[in-house]
C-alpha cells in the first residue's frame, strides 16, 4: 500500500477505506486486520486510524469491540444514506433504486406543497422556475431545477422533507453529468416543471401530485436513456 498524503489525511483515509470495504476487499463480517499492522500498511498513524475508524463506525460500516477488534459490519442493514454516492461509483445500478424512491418522495412533496406553501413560498417557487427557462447550457438548467425542487421541499414546512432532497441529490451526484438529458432544452425543461409550480400555486394537492409523477418518470427515463 502507498503512504498517503498528509494534508486531510483522516478524509483521505475514511474515503479509502470505506472504498475497500464497499468493494468487498474487507467483507462484511470479517474482522480488519490489527491496528498497528493497518496503521503501518497505509503510512499512518494509529490515532489517525481511530479516527477514520470512528467515523465509519457512525456511517455503519464499522463495530469496534475492546479486546475483540475491528469487525466490518453488513452496510446494507446498518448504513445511512450518506453511502450513495461512493455505492453508486461502484454499481450503477444503485441509480435505479434511488430513482424509485425519488419518485415516490418527489411527489409526496408537491402534493404537501400544495396544501402548505406560503404565498412567499409560492412567489419564490415563480422565481426558481422562471430561472430554469432563462439558465444557459444542460449543467446550468439542471441545477437551476435543482433549486426548484429543493423550493417544493421548503414549502411543505417539513424540514425532514428537505434533507431527504438533498439526500438523493447528492447520491447521484457522482453521475450527474450523464444524466444532464432532460435539462439540455431549457424550454423543455421548464415546461415540464411548469406544470408542477402550476399545481401548487393553485392549492391543488391532487393535481401537484400527479404532476410531479409525471415530470419524475419522463425525467427518469431520459436520464436512464443516458447512462445506457
Amino acid at each position: 500500500m502507498e503512504a498517503l498524503p498528509r494534508e486531510t489525511i483522516v478524509d483521505v483515509l475514511e474515503g479509502r477505506l470505506r472504498e475497500d470495504i464497499l468493494t468487498g476487499r474487507h467483507p462484511a463480517g470479517s474482522y480488519l486486520p490489527p491496528e498497528r499492522r493497518l496503521a503501518d500498511g497505509y503510512g499512518v498513524t494509529r490515532t489517525t486510524l481511530k479516527h477514520a475508524f470512528g467515523r465509519l463506525v457512525q456511517a455503519g460500516l464499522l463495530e469496534t469491540r475492546h479486546g475483540v477488534g475491528t469487525r466490518v459490519r453488513d452496510f446494507a442493514r446498518f448504513g445511512g444514506a450518506d453511502l450513495l454516492p461512493m455505492l453508486v461509483r461502484h454499481d450503477a445500478a444503485w441509480i435505479r433504486e434511488i430513482f424509485e424512491v425519488r419518485r415516490s418522495i418527489g411527489a409526496l412533496i408537491a402534493e404537501r406543497a400544495a396544501v402548505r406553501a406560503t404565498a412567499e413560498q409560492r412567489s419564490d417557487l415563480a422565481e426558481l422556475l422562471a430561472a430554469v427557462r432563462a439558465a444557459e447550457g444542460g449543467d446550468a438548467v439542471q441545477l437551476a431545477d435543482i433549486e426548484v425542487h429543493r423550493a417544493l421541499a421548503r414549502a411543505t414546512g417539513n424540514r425532514v422533507y428537505g434533507l431527504l432532497t438533498n439526500t438523493l441529490f447528492n447520491a447521484y451526484l457522482p453521475v450527474r453529468a450523464a444524466l444532464v438529458g432532460p435539462f439540455t432544452d431549457a424550454a423543455a425543461a421548464h415546461a415540464r416543471l411548469e406544470a408542477v409550480v402550476a399545481a401548487v400555486d393553485a392549492g391543488d394537492a391532487g393535481a401537484a401530485r400527479r404532476a410531479a409523477e409525471a415530470y419524475l418518470t419522463e425525467t427518469e427515463r431520459i436520464m436512464l436513456e443516458g447512462l445506457v
